[in-house]
């Protein structure tokens, strides 16, 4: 592992176009090699997609992963390039948005899974004190280099799902930016079934509780991959969120999120399993 990490650093050195390519090569090969992931992601496409055709499918999943290549690639220089490249690379656009969410108050900043949020958070802490949920790597070697490389500016708080609600609340009160990324599926708990694509997902309830519980404003952050890096937009603050109902709050998010995937659908992570969890009584499709 300690090769691998300084393997990637060297490569973190080579112009970003080469490193583009080379994550198509890489990509390529993975999409080949790796069964089980490119299964689940035809899967979720065959759920969320049904009138596409088998070939559609397979050529959006070779995009897929090959931009989840290219962004593992790009790690070599987001842990470790100085600051200034970083900030040549990885591009705020619509920042007013979150300025005038900011000058009324808490803002909680609701990150999609792209394959491109990491850059997103990495730039997000750049510019200010921000927290974000953090899961631990199995590789010791490999959970350092993530923590480092996400600590690198401000101080970032790292947050578990150990923490709970409470501690994600406390951390938002201090003043603390929340860079959230809540739309995976964690099962039945806390979540309600609410169409993703037309498709019934376990949705998560708990962006639209830490709103109410920390009267904070919730202001979409999406981030893009380009030849040239990355572009972190963001959107107009929600107006009259939380409404009270919890899934038409659930619904809300996923239509903002199907349509940020129909803008650039390879980018989203499709390798999740997004509908394992099934309302009683049907069949898990994986």
């Amino acid at each position: 592992m300690h090769v691998a990490l300084a393997l990637l650093r060297g490569l973190g050195r080579l112009p970003l176009p080469l490193l583009r390519l080379l994550g198509v090569l890489l990509g390529t090969v993975l999409f080949v090699l790796a069964g089980q992931r490119r299964r689940v992601a035809l899967t979720n496409l065959r759920l969320c997609f049904p009138q596409w055709s088998i070939a559609r499918r397979y050529g959006v999943v070779w995009q897929h992963v090959v931009v989840m290549m290219q962004s593992l690639l790009d790690r070599g220089w987001l842990w470790y390039a100085p600051r200034s490249l970083l900030e040549r690379r990885v591009r705020w656009r619509d920042l007013e948005y979150f300025e005038q969410a900011r000058a009324q108050g808490l803002v909680i900043l609701l990150a999609p899974h792209f394959v491109s949020m990491d850059a997103g958070g990495t730039r997000v802490g750049m510019d200010w004190h921000a927290a974000c949920m953090y899961s631990r790597q199995k590789s010791p070697v490999f959970d350092a280099a993530v923590l480092a490389g996400r600590a690198r500016f401000n101080a970032p708080v790292l947050l578990t799902r150990q923490d709970g609600v409470r501690g994600i609340v406390r951390t938002i009160l201090q003043g603390t930016l929340f860079h959230y990324s809540p739309d995976m599926d964690l099962g039945a708990r806390d979540a309600v079934f609410v169409p993703f694509f037309g498709v019934p997902a376990a949705t998560v309830t708990a962006p639209a509780r830490l709103a109410k519980l920390c009267k904070a404003r919730i202001v979409p952050c999406v981030t893009r991959m380009t030849w040239w890096g990355y572009e972190v937009r963001l959107y107009p603050a929600w107006e009259n969120y939380p409404s009270g109902d919890a899934e038409a709050d659930a619904t809300r998010m996923n239509q903002f999120i199907e349509q940020r995937i129909l803008e650039m659908c390879p980018q989203y992570l499709w390798t999740h399993k997004r509908f394992k969890t099934r309302p009683e009584g049907e069949a898990k499709p994986y």
